[in-house]
């Protein structure tokens, strides 16, 4: 761990200052990483070209970052527990086209945590039966379950007798003097010299904890000394060293700050290759004892100088396949992946139109000309319908009250399920999972979006009173260009067409939902040409209404552009026959049918839609004054719509049930 980092920082050091990077002649990493690759390749114990996958906790570890840096540069698969299933005594990779063998585990995961059948069996970061196929020898973990023992410091007091008996020669390095509190004179000399040792428990573990004797009390020193008398066995002890400073720029000048290094080897052939380099952590106090990531330390990026310039290696170079051997094979995706981009695409639609249409509320609300209390119920209502933010608008006494109040709950209320800010913070969970297949401008759109997040509330605050829709053209456009990104620089992959079909399918149910809230009830003419343009601003379509149509607002001519217009990228027939081009791309059914359940219901959508008549979908029922055959035709296109998106998570995204543990509860509870 930490080799994405220390690669990273290079990365970004050498672009920052190239000629100072270049004229330093500083070791090139590329050779370690082509070993590194070399040898997991090797590992393989099933033949022929193996696939390796990097397994990770998943978005919300501290070293994440690291584990999607990692894969990219060396081209594997970045995995979750849930990514892998075991079946027929191997470990298999769920993807759109099925299982696909795995043969090598880059394992990023705690190995309690890596097999809830027989260790941790709440975990729900591992792959159920993983051991089984470790004993059978049918994949390989690197590094192999187990090795965490290694990070045990009561070994360290033994290094030096280790070394003497397998190499028959002192450890060139000294190890710092230490202490196990097991051996009862380490035990004695221990509680003798607490003052001056530093405390470490023997075993790591979350709860895991450094105490430095010489900053404790007197009353402090006597609880720690009863605490290693009653469980010695659990305690470690170490010489206090003095650690080295690096100078760290901190605001506006340089200090000094404790530091440590961190280095790196990996097995070859005959001989273990050592990074040269490594990832130099920084203390963020100057006396601080412990430098680690979980503290919040800084890193820096560790340089090794050569005497002449190196020549640059490429990991293209390390690569054994055949060219052009790997070039879809190499790009399967996990399920999760895909179903994560499906929900990016999905997120964003839906955050956008929620924006849109409290925009366009808000331009009418703040309108020189009053409106009339039809309209005026029409609109409140569509954000609560549109959002799904029920009861909101649909309870009277909301209703009647200031309806400012429950529009800044609408965008602003984190914690309420359809808001804007609740959709745009689940538009960024759902990128976090995926941010290995993210380029850096896109990266960029996120954390724009981050920040806009914490700064809405005071700018939507400030503006009120008098133009609250500029506050949210910022979120508007940086959606716009999520959208342009997606569309002009992702590569045309199963990542890109679920996250195009996710935005598809939502523009239609959006679409709908806003026509059925405010076209559907039929009012007088005059508030019904509000109600008309509402609409078209509210989806970009309104300049391109009048272009077309002029003077002539009429309900049959907007349904046209929103509904049957192929040439509008807003219409909802646009979406159905952009859907039906994405689901070509999809592996074909394996029963048979020639037609997928989903492709069923998008050729119904689509007939429906193009059989209706604009004229009659347009008439009003004198008796409720409602479009009712509008309102039909659109409930069925939302039915369908709907669950065409269940089809695609049936078939894509969920999985057959996982081996279980024969018992619920850790194994040591049963001891």
């Amino acid at each position: 761990s930490g080799t994405g980092y220390a690669l990273e920082n290079r990365t970004v050091l050498s672009r920052v200052f190239p000629s100072l990077f270049r004229d330093s002649h500083v070791h090139r990493l590329s050779h370690y990483f082509q070993t590194l690759r070399l040898k997991l390749s090797a590992l393989n114990p099933n033949g022929d070209l193996g696939r390796v996958v990097v397994l990770t906790p998943g978005a919300y570890n501290e070293t994440y970052f690291e584990h999607v840096y990692l894969a990219n540069y060396l081209g594997y698969s970045l995995v979750q527990g849930n990514d892998l299933t075991v079946r027929d005594g191997y470990v298999w990779m769920k993807t759109l086209d099925g299982l696909s063998r795995v043969d090598v585990i880059v394992r990023r995961v705690d190995d309690y945590y890596c097999d809830p059948v027989e260790l941790k069996s709440k975990s729900q970061l591992g792959i159920p039966g993983l051991l089984e196929v470790v004993r059978s020898g049918r994949v390989v973990v690197a590094n192999p379950l187990g090795s965490g023992i290694l990070e045990n410091h009561g070994l360290l007091k033994y290094l030096p007798g280790a070394a003497n008996h397998f190499l028959g020669r002192e450890l060139r390095i000294k190890s710092v003097p230490t202490y196990w509190c097991g051996d009862a004179g380490d035990l004695q000399y221990t509680l003798d010299n607490l003052p001056k040792l530093i405390i470490k428990t023997a075993f790591r573990g979350v709860a895991s904890k450094v105490k430095y004797g010489g900053e404790l009390s007197t009353e402090q020193l006597e609880k720690l000394r009863n605490t290693i008398k009653a469980n010695p066995l659990h305690y470690v002890s170490q010489e206090y060293m003095l650690p080295s400073n690096a100078p760290v720029w901190e605001t506006d000048k340089w200090v000094s700050r404790p530091s440590v290094l961190r280095s790196f080897a990996v097995a070859g052939e005959s001989s273990y290759a050592v990074m040269p380099g490594g990832l130099t952590r920084v203390g963020l106090e100057p006396n601080l004892v412990e430098i680690t990531n979980k503290l919040g330390s800084l890193s820096k990026d560790t340089w090794v100088l050569a005497s002449e310039p190196e020549k640059q290696l490429s990991l293209v170079a390390a690569s054994d396949s055949v060219p052009g051997s790997l070039s879809w094979e190499g790009m399967k995706l996990p399920s999760r992946v895909v179903e994560n981009m499906f929900w990016v695409g999905r997120y964003a639609e839906r955050a956008e139109s929620a924006l849109r249409l409290l925009r366009t509320v808000f331009i009418k609300l703040n309108s020189a000309e009053p409106l009339d209390a039809d309209s005026h119920s029409l609109l409140l209502r569509a954000v609560t319908q549109l959002t799904c933010t029920y009861p909101g608008f649909m309870n009277e006494q909301v209703m009647a009250g200031d309806p400012n109040t429950e529009l800044l709950s609408v965008v602003l209320d984190r914690d309420r399920a359809g808001s804007v800010t609740a959709l745009l913070a689940a538009l960024l969970s759902a990128a976090d999972q995926v941010s290995e297949l993210m380029s850096s401008d896109t990266q960029s759109i996120f954390n724009d979006l981050r920040d806009q997040i914490e700064t809405l509330p005071g700018k939507l605050r400030s503006t009120l009173g008098s133009a609250p829709e500029e506050a949210l053209d910022s979120p508007v456009t940086t959606l716009l260009a999520l959208s342009g990104l997606v569309q002009e620089s992702m590569i045309r992959g199963p990542g890109w067409n679920f996250l195009a079909m996710g935005r598809r399918i939502e523009r239609v149910l959006q679409t709908v939902s806003l026509l059925r809230s405010l076209w559907v009830p039929a009012i007088p003419s005059k508030q019904e040409d509000l109600m008309l343009e509402s609409v078209l601003l509210s989806v970009e379509a309104l300049i391109t209404y009048r272009r077309r149509y002029q003077r002539d607002m009429n309900m049959a001519n907007g349904l046209d552009l929103l509904l049957l217009e192929s040439g509008n990228p807003r219409s909802i027939v646009f979406q159905l026959d952009e859907l039906g081009r994405h689901l070509e791309t999809l592996p074909s059914p394996v029963n048979g049918s020639r037609l997928s359940a989903e492709k069923r219901l998008l050729l119904e959508a689509t007939s429906s839609l193009r059989l209706c008549d604009m004229t009659k979908l347009a008439l009003v029922e004198e008796e409720n004054f409602v479009r009712s055959n509008l309102d039909q035709i659109l409930a069925r296109i939302q039915y369908l719509v709907s669950e065409m998106a269940v089809q695609l998570s049936d078939e894509y995204f969920d999985h057959a049930q996982e081996p279980q543990p024969l018992v619920q509860g850790d194994w040591g509870d049963l001891l």
